[in-house]
């Protein structure tokens, strides 16, 4: 059975390496030895790193001659923000109870 998008996409943003190569192609197109530079760790290990974010469909990634730019594909995070967008609301009602409770604490602290 087929992973979901979901899952590849959350297993892709998992490494933090990976997370930081996003980051740099939030600026713009980058190529493979660029990206790979910053990192204490060889070419073909950066370029396991960029196959799984190929996969989930976070990157792509280009030929042009010697030149391999790779490229953000950011509306491969809509599914992952629309799922954490739902928690985002439950946070948020938890906070504004939690603002009310102390609210109510702090006017009976007052009073007293």
């Amino acid at each position: 059975m087929p992973p979901d998008a979901l899952s590849v996409t959350f297993k892709a943003l998992a490494d933090p390496t990976r997370r930081a190569i996003l980051a740099r192609l939030a600026s713009g197109e980058v190529a493979v030895q660029d990206l790979a530079a910053p990192f204490d760790m060889s070419l073909p290990a950066v370029s396991q790193h960029l196959k799984v974010l190929e996969n989930a469909g976070l990157i792509t990634r280009g030929r042009e001659a010697q030149w391999r730019p790779c490229r953000l594909e950011a509306s491969a995070l809509k599914g992952a923000t629309d799922w954490l967008q739902t928690y985002r609301k439950f946070w948020e009602g938890s906070f504004n109870k939690l603002d009310r409770y102390l609210e109510s604490v702090q006017s009976k602290e007052k009073k007293k």
